[in-house]
């Protein structure tokens, strides 16, 4: 899908989970994050309608089902897509049923003719340090997961991002205290890959800024959140994660 670049009016429909729902981003009026830092500067230079459909803790499944119905109402001519670390650390994780909700998501918004902002990950358990024997298994299927954006990228075209090949990524400045959010630092520095690649498309808008204006995290609300989300968001994920790391070890034994 080619992006028509003389366009004045650009509708923007955003899909995922917490990561592009802003978590970790806060502001005075609530979170913002990366599409909406690329979003407000896109709209220095363009009109700009922008809907943001992402929610914590969505799959792709919740994507497919939840989401998409929403973003084809807005016949977005960008439509980012990101989701899918939430199935990676469940037991349910089904890579077949992934690979069907992210290509249909994609095709159904590349056939209303939007195009698509989409990533691959980089080594969450490396971020989240991990002991081995969780962290192998969480590899392995964020392996599955680069696999099939990387074959969507090839299907359907857009803008695709590398987290891993990110020079910050595993910085612990581009991460809140959880280690699964960005930053405002990480939020800014992805929306800066994104608007670098849609110029490379030929649409023409100054970078967002890296330098940062948002709420600045104080040790009492990262304890807070650290007990109240943090800490148990990953004691659950590792629960999930854990049997499939048994199965693995006993199989190596």
């Amino acid at each position: 899908m080619e992006l028509e670049t003389s366009r004045r009016h650009l509708r923007v429909a955003c899909l995922g989970d917490s990561f592009t729902f802003g978590l970790g981003d806060a502001t005075a009026t609530g979170y913002r994050g990366w599409a909406r830092i690329l979003a407000d500067a896109i709209a220095e230079d363009h009109e700009v309608s922008f809907c943001n459909f992402a929610q914590p803790g969505a799959t792709s499944a919740d994507v497919r089902g939840r989401q998409l119905t929403h973003a084809l109402d807005h016949r977005p001519h960008l439509a980012t897509l990101v989701v899918g670390l939430n199935d990676t650390f469940r037991s349910s994780w089904d890579p077949a049923a992934v690979r069907r909700d992210l290509l249909d998501c994609a095709e159904r918004l590349t056939d209303n003719g939007a195009v698509l902002l989409t990533a691959r990950f980089h080594d969450h358990g490396r971020v989240f340090r991990l002991p081995r024997v969780l962290a192998r298994p969480l590899h392995d299927r964020i392996d599955v997961v680069n696999d099939i954006y990387a074959d969507l990228h090839d299907r359907f075209g857009g803008v695709q991002v590398d987290l891993a090949g990110h020079p910050g990524v595993y910085d612990p400045e581009f991460w809140t205290v959880d280690r699964l959010h960005p930053s405002e630092l990480g939020h800014r520095a992805v929306a800066h890959e994104y608007a670098e690649q849609l110029s490379g498309l030929g649409l023409q808008f100054a970078p967002p800024a890296l330098e940062l204006d948002g709420l600045t995290p104080t040790r009492r609300s990262e304890l807070q959140w650290m007990c109240s989300q943090g800490a148990p968001w990953l004691l659950r994920r590792a629960r999930d994660l854990g049997p499939s790391a048994v199965r693995r070890a006993l199989r190596a034994a």
